[in-house]
């Protein structure tokens, strides 16, 4: 069965004989490879003989799969294809129905042209067989996205022949190239599926699918011309500088072509199943079946439409940028206590980000979109990195370089100057937000698993639980924190200087007068040396808490009660200033007056304030108290028992001995 007569046998033999021993011929090879497999298996050290039958099985089938694809392609001439091609109308890109031969062929016609298809499919999978199991040997893992079918390879060939002559002649209008395609494989479609799919049913060929194979071979077909005679050109005109914008043009024109292209073709191939397609995915195109592989194999192309598409970018964000209203954070704000309820609202407006973040994210978002069909996962990746990438890093730069242009300093235009940082502080924490939600899709994930896959070992032993966009989160993140933290520091460093008089040189706490019940008898009211720290304050908390987005001004005004309950203490402790029973009383309400203007944030706001707390709980005490208390704590180093007693946690011992020190007893 393996003699040079089936491989010499003229046309005119009676074609059943011929399949038949084609059929047999390929049994006998399927046997060997079961053998082989067995052999593999239970013997993997006999590689010699495995390499000797290797060698004479590819050699048959060297010399079987060139006769029998020419005995297809005889067989597809007489059945009349390809159809003839009918151009495209002048100014239009309809085209007339084309004739579907497959369809009209004639019984006899249709049973010799099924027997060889289901011929190539069984030749075909004998090939994967062998393939797959030469790769397994060998530990290499093999293309499972590969869906190409010879028979189907073998339809498309001609008529590709035909179609790059009306390629070439459109070489400055590339729509009508994609139209032609699409209509093509279109009027096909339905045909092929028809026909062919149960032919590869009957070839017993598992999860393969007529149409796939159809729609593919004609998105490669396309490809491979524009791979040659399209963006090789192109791309040589692009190192020639005054010809770059009208490249960038022709490039970006191409692209919107080709992503619609995709989408026209993925439409073709869920026609029966529309339930399994949901709009908006990001999951696009099936692996392989996009015209975007062009730039698998060729990254030096791909870094030139990177390029290309990051300029087009920033020339689209670059007017919005000198546009001072775009920066203004909305003054909408939700009265009312902040619940953890409220932070799970993440648009724009809730988290109260300027329009530019928005402008920014939908640029962004568009890059990422234009790529979403790319087959390799890695080549994917790299793009989003050329270009969504370096651009979130421009954007950075300019957030960096608004703040550094914005004085926040102890004056009269502090207000402004807080609005504006908080402005930037809300459009990170916005970006921030929709960076971690991109990086939790699938498709993210994967390409995150590739990049690691595919990069070098490092020392790093977290690389591999890092998130798509961790190094662009965490230098945001530090971003916002380090613009929280100025503006707790100017708030901190104005209050300091309106209040150092009341805390240094307060005579009013060391008023001896003798005062039953000062709190019936006299209306304690503020002390004035703390009357303007206090307004400052609660104008400043007010003006954060309308600009700033919720979580950053929670944590904000939270660092600024803690930063307050420690100066104040401290410097309480610091000052030596005597305390009479009045003067305690005048102290206390000073510190309610404090407390309250954080009453509007916090249910308890005096639980900030635990210092504060402990030194009026020990100003309080009683005279035979404090003795037992300063006796105890100077001869007992671990006084920590008797502080718990009194609710005393926060204050070392050295602090709660200052103060009793200076408490004067009247009466």
């Amino acid at each position: 069965m393996f003699s040079s007569k089936l491989l010499i046998s003229p046309i005119s033999e009676d074609a059943a004989t011929k399949h038949d021993k084609l059929l047999q011929a390929i049994k006998a090879m399927s046997d060997i490879e079961e053998v082989l497999v067995g052999v593999v298996k239970f013997h993997p050290q006999w590689h010699c003989l495995l390499k000797s039958v290797d060698t004479r099985v590819d050699k048959i089938l060297s010399a079987l799969r060139p006769q029998a694809l020419a005995d297809h392609r005889a067989l597809l001439i007489s059945l009349g294809w390809p159809p003839k091609l009918i151009s495209l109308k002048n100014g239009s890109d309809h085209i007339t129905s084309l004739p579907n031969p497959l369809i009209l062929m004639q019984e006899d016609k249709r049973r010799n042209y099924s027997q060889s298809f289901i011929a190539l499919c069984a030749l075909q999978h004998l090939q994967n067989r062998r393939e797959e199991r030469q790769l397994n040997s060998n530990l290499i893992k093999r293309d499972t996205q590969n869906i190409q079918l010879w028979a189907i390879d073998e339809l498309v060939s001609p008529i590709a022949s035909r179609m790059e002559c009306h390629f070439t002649k459109w070489s400055e209008q590339p729509e009508y190239m994609f139209a032609l395609a699409y209509k093509v494989t279109r009027d096909f479609i339905s045909g092929i599926d028809d026909v062919l799919q149960p032919l590869i049913d009957k070839a017993r060929l598992i999860s393969c699918s007529a149409k796939d194979a159809w729609v593919s071979a004609m998105v490669q077909m396309l490809s491979g011309f524009l791979e040659k005679k399209v963006f090789r050109f192109l791309t040589e005109r692009y190192k020639v500088k005054h010809l770059k914008p009208d490249v960038s043009s022709s490039w970006l024109h191409l692209v919107d072509l080709i992503i619609a292209f995709d989408k026209k073709m993925q439409s073709l191939l869920n026609l029966d199943t529309c339930f399994l397609a949901v709009p908006g995915s990001f999951e696009g195109l099936s692996r392989g079946v996009s015209v975007l592989s062009i730039f698998c194999n060729r990254p030096d192309w791909l870094k030139v439409w990177a390029k290309i598409e990051f300029k087009n970018a920033w020339k689209k964000l670059k007017p919005e940028l000198i546009e001072e209203k775009a920066w203004i954070t909305s003054k909408k704000c939700i009265s009312g206590i902040d619940t953890e309820q409220e932070f799970l609202l993440l648009t724009v407006e809730d988290l109260k980000a300027p329009p530019i973040a928005e402008f920014f994210l939908k640029i962004i978002w568009e890059m990422i979109e234009r790529c979403q069909t790319m087959p390799s996962s890695l080549s994917h990746a790299q793009f989003i990195r050329f270009t969504a990438g370096r651009f979130l890093w421009y954007f950075f730069k300019q957030l960096l370089f608004r703040f550094k242009a914005t004085e926040l300093c102890i004056d009269s235009s502090v207000d402004v100057a807080i609005v504006r940082v908080c402005g930037l502080i809300n459009a990170a924490r916005y970006i921030w937000i929709k960076l971690q939600e991109w990086s939790d899709v699938a498709d993210f994930l994967e390409m995150k698993i590739v990049e690691n896959d595919s990069s070098k070992p490092t020392q790093d032993d977290t690389m591999d639980n890092d998130c798509f966009f961790d190094e662009e989160i965490r230098s945001l993140s530090e971003m916002e924190t380090n613009w929280l933290m100025e503006i707790i520091a100017v708030v901190l460093r104005q209050f300091e200087m309106l209040s150092w008089k009341y805390v240094q040189n307060n005579d009013s706490f060391e008023d001896d007068q003798d005062y039953t019940n000062p709190v019936e008898d006299v209306d304690l009211v503020v002390s004035n040396d703390f009357v303007e720290a206090l307004d400052a304050l609660d104008s400043w908390l007010h003006t954060v808490k309308i600009s700033l987005n919720k979580k950053d001004f929670l944590d904000l005004w939270r660092s600024i009660a803690e930063g307050l309950d420690h100066y104040i203490s401290c410097s309480i402790v610091r000052s030596e200033n005597w305390f009479s029973k009045m003067g305690v009383y005048q102290f206390e309400a000073d510190m309610q007056a404090l407390i309250f203007i954080f009453q509007p944030y916090c249910a308890r706001p005096q639980a900030f304030f635990p210092c504060i707390n402990e030194i009026l709980k020990l100003l309080k005490l009683k005279k035979e108290e404090v003795k037992l208390m300063q006796t105890f704590l100077s001869n007992n180093q671990n006084g920590s028992e008797c502080l718990h007693l009194y609710g005393i946690y926060h204050l070392s011992v050295n602090q709660i001995l200052q103060v009793l020190r200076y408490k004067i007893w009247v009466g």
